[in-house]
């Protein structure tokens, strides 16, 4: 389980047209926003990354940058920032499951096609949303074991603007016993 205020796992990945991603060197005034998606069989991802998507300049504005990560190839990777018209949004890909898990996600079986006719991955992770601060420690985490009903990115940045202001530190940091 990741821990705020801890440093998180290493993350370094691909991109599709913006050089090699890697966690540790992403150099943002306040973090970065990592969005963690199932892949391009699934059409709830594809809605929530164009909703990303709209925002990415408003997360720039904080000092926050953002990237969607998944498991697919590139090929599947490009279909699905092709799919929601993506112009700002980052997409990492190739994505070790290893990784995932390290990160705390969920990981799925292959049900054969989806509702939109594409195939799922054999194995594939399910979502999670973690804004990670610049000294690459957990500020923010959302762990999902469903496609559904998944954190606003409104939300998110009302959160960060009171955050900013408040000088409010991470929260569920403590591991003592209880």
């Amino acid at each position: 389980m990741l821990i705020p205020r801890q440093k998180t796992p290493d993350l370094k990945l691909p991109t599709l047209d913006h050089g090699a991603f890697d966690l540790s060197s992403e150099g943002t005034e306040r973090g970065t926003v990592i969005c963690f998606y199932r892949g391009l069989h699934c059409p709830v991802c594809a809605t929530y990354l164009t909703e990303l998507e709209k925002r990415v300049a408003a997360f720039a504005e904080r000092g926050v940058s953002c990237i969607a990560v998944s498991s697919d190839g590139e090929e599947r990777t490009r279909a699905m920032a092709d799919k929601i018209d993506a112009r700002q949004l980052r997409f990492g890909y190739d994505l070790p499951l290893s990784v995932a898990r390290d990160w705390g996600l969920y990981i799925s079986t292959s049900r054969g096609k989806t509702s939109i006719g594409i195939e799922e991955p054999a194995l594939f992770s399910e979502p999670g949303l973690f804004m990670i601060t610049p000294e690459q420690t957990l500020y923010y985490g959302s762990v999902q074991t469903m496609p559904f009903v998944r954190p606003h990115f409104s939300e998110l940045l009302a959160a960060l603007d009171f955050a900013i202001e408040k000088n409010y530190p991470a929260r569920g940091e403590y591991t003592g016993a209880v």
